[in-house]
């Protein structure tokens, strides 16, 4: 059973999350209720306290309540809001371990208050900062998928079992059902179709998304999102398909063995990938973000391209193409479970959505099949399936494929081990009155790739526009009052947010705990990925003074923004001197690898360089995880070149 809070716990958190999204005094008009709204309202004290009692560990959880004990004790509840704030400014000093519990509290009450709507989509908070909620679409498009549905203690024959829907399984299906194979395809997450898909940001984050929406690593070091829904990271991401660069095929081919990756064969895959998702730059309008953002580079010298993206012009809509992270209501999306896991379907394929894979089955050291938990509407087990099969094709992503491994017992010392993240900021500015619409057109459509083969004293890192995410992108705007902090994001339609990602050299580990779920931890303790991460920082910092930002902050930074007028370099000294990760400047991850590499070595890689176990015969990795070093660009081309690679060899036998 969940944890509930006392009253006097539920009071003071009520008055926390009133505190940190207060009604605040205006001068002027507020005809939608955006200055007089508290968080409480709105129900956003009823979801935070949701959150921490069902989703926390509890060692976390019994953190947080120490924290509600000593602001009880100080009678928050019954203060005014100026001394609220100065109360939990003291309590945030007290000890480090304070500052990062008041932070997580304060991010997580902006982040549901500001996502918290309406049937229709609609808050007194979104309305007043202008943004337009997710437009309607006609022409939806409905299920097509062959799904099979299972009874309790069935099992299932077929010839080959593929875990997981995304990327990685959706092309390996789509390769081995077209060559005859019978594929069953199971995905722990649920089959919605464009006419399902969700309207507000809740909705998609509990609807598409591994654990419910953006969840820290167990030491709090990244925030993580991935995808949990049939087509896995293809339905939720933000369309840039970009191969993986040069420099990175020599290395997989000299350092980890994979010869051919360096070869004419891997392209031949690369470019079948690419033609299947119709990918094209033809859709990649230009909004005032991504305008923002190539007038920075260019003023100072640095280079920006226009970003090719797996998008169907045909049914390309551009005021909703910003939206498709909430799933891409509007079909143009050129994912798997519109491609390959269609073409599956065609060729005899039968999907099983929630469908957990519990453990790889073996005997005499071969693949015998997977045991598979089914879940209901509520993610409870109903009831278990085995399906029986000599191939199976572990394609779960880089968080739960060597969690199954591991639960499986198979794959050696290396599974878990050298998970990737690509550490990823916010940065944003401000720009006058001007109206940049962010939310027109797609989330991705161009790329400053300046520093796309190393940065001063670190590695690669990108710079890309972003999908509108209203309630996480406030919950990382700097608050020092309640009041600065709607000024700031009454502003949301002169906002230009971007984010970097960074080529990470390091790496941190997945394991599972005593009930057998992932746990993923990320030490950010390479001192090249530190120095990589605050160089993104400073650049985007630097872009964005370029252009002509009057404000400018990090995403989840401490203290004041920078403003016009102000010296931007001193600007960059102070973010460099916070800490990265809990409590200083905010890291996100949306590309998980790495952690069940291919490689000559079992004790450094879990498959051999064709991806088939080292320790297990005719068990295969087909995702993200089985790629010898992270990809240094958005990893959705690589991933799927690499499946299509895996089921080739898979067919050769």
């Amino acid at each position: 059973m969940p944890e509930t809070l006392t009253p006097a716990r539920r009071a003071t958190l009520a008055a926390l999350v009133d505190t940190f999204v207060a009604a605040v005094p205006h001068d002027g008009d507020d005809p939608h209720g955006f200055w007089a709204t508290a968080g409480s309202a709105l129900g956003a004290d009823v979801a935070v306290e949701q959150y921490l009692t069902t989703r926390l560990p509890a060692e976390q959880l019994a953190g947080i309540v120490e924290l509600l004990d000593a602001f009880t004790l100080t009678g928050l509840k019954n203060q005014p809001q100026h001394v609220r704030e100065a109360t939990v400014g003291v309590v945030s000093r007290i000890a480090p371990e304070a500052g990062v519990g008041v932070a997580a509290v304060r991010q997580l009450a902006i982040n549901l208050a500001y996502a918290i709507t309406d049937e229709q989509g609609r808050s007194p908070l979104l309305t007043g900062m202008g943004f337009p909620g997710v437009p309607d679409v006609a022409d939806r498009l409905g299920r097509t998928l062959t799904v099979h549905e299972t009874t309790p203690g069935e099992v299932v024959e077929c010839d080959v079992v593929v875990v997981g829907s995304g990327s990685g399984g959706g092309v390996a299906a789509a390769e081995l059902a077209r060559a005859g194979r019978r594929v069953v395809v199971l995905e722990a997450g649920s089959y919605w179709s464009e006419s399902e898909f969700g309207v507000t940001e809740l909705a998609a984050y509990q609807q598409l998304c591994l654990k419910g929406g953006v969840f820290p690593t167990a030491d709090g070091m990244v925030n993580v999102v991935a995808g949990g829904v049939v087509g896995g990271g293809s339905t939720v991401n933000w369309s840039n398909s970009v191969p993986l660069p040069d420099r990175l095929r020599e290395r997989w081919a000299s350092e980890f063995g994979l010869t051919d990756v360096a070869e004419d064969s891997w392209l031949e895959h690369a470019r079948a990938v690419m033609d299947r998702l119709k990918v094209n730059d033809k859709v990649a309008y230009q909004n005032g973000p991504h305008t923002k953002l190539a007038q920075g580079a260019d003023r100072l010298g640095w280079s920006y391209q226009t970003a090719a993206l797996n998008i169907d012009p045909d049914r390309y809509v551009q005021h909703a193409a910003g939206f498709s992270g909430f799933g891409d209501a509007t079909g143009a999306k050129q994912g798997t479970m519109r491609t390959y896991l269609q073409d599956a379907s065609d060729a005899g394929a039968v999907l099983v959505p929630r469908a957990r894979a519990v453990e790889v089955l073996v005997e005499d050291g071969a693949a015998a099949g997977v045991a598979v938990e089914i879940l209901d509407d509520a993610g409870q087990v109903a009831h278990t399936v085995t399906i029986s099969a000599p191939t199976v094709v572990v394609a779960a992503g880089s968080i739960e494929t060597p969690a199954l491994l591991l639960r499986s017992g198979i794959g050696g010392p290396a599974v878990g081990a050298g998970l990737k993240l690509h550490p990823a900021g916010l940065v944003s500015g401000l720009y006058g009155d001007e109206d940049l619409a962010p939310y027109d057109g797609p989330a991705q459509a161009g790329i400053m790739d300046q520093f796309g083969g190393t940065s001063t004293g670190g590695s690669a890192f990108l710079v890309e526009g972003v999908q509108q995410f209203p309630g996480l992108y406030a919950s990382v705007t700097p608050w020092t009052s309640a009041a600065e902090h709607k000024e700031l994001t009454s502003r949301y339609r002169s906002r230009a947010d971007w984010v970097f990602i960074i080529e990470d050299l390091g790496g941190g580990r997945i394991s599972i705990d005593d009930d057998g779920r992932s746990v993923a931890t990320y030490p950010f303790d390479h001192e090249g990925d530190r120095r990589t991460f605050r160089n993104a920082v400073a650049a985007c910092v630097r872009m964005h003074a370029a252009s002509g930002a009057d404000t400018i902050w990090v995403g989840g930074q401490p203290g004041t923004p920078w403003h016009r007028g102000e010296d931007v370099e001193e600007f960059v000294a102070r973010l460099e001197e916070l800490p990265l990760g809990a409590g200083g400047l905010v890291a996100f991850s949306a590309h998980q690898m790495g952690s069940a590499p291919l490689g000559t070595d079992p004790a450094t890689s879990v498959a051999d360089v064709r991806g088939e176990l080292h320790d297990v015969r005719g068990v295969w990795i087909a995702d993200a995880s089985g790629m010898p070093t992270c990809s240094s660009v958005n990893p959705m081309i690589t991933v799927m070149t690499l499946a299509r690679r895996t089921a080739h060899h898979v067919l050769a036998g």
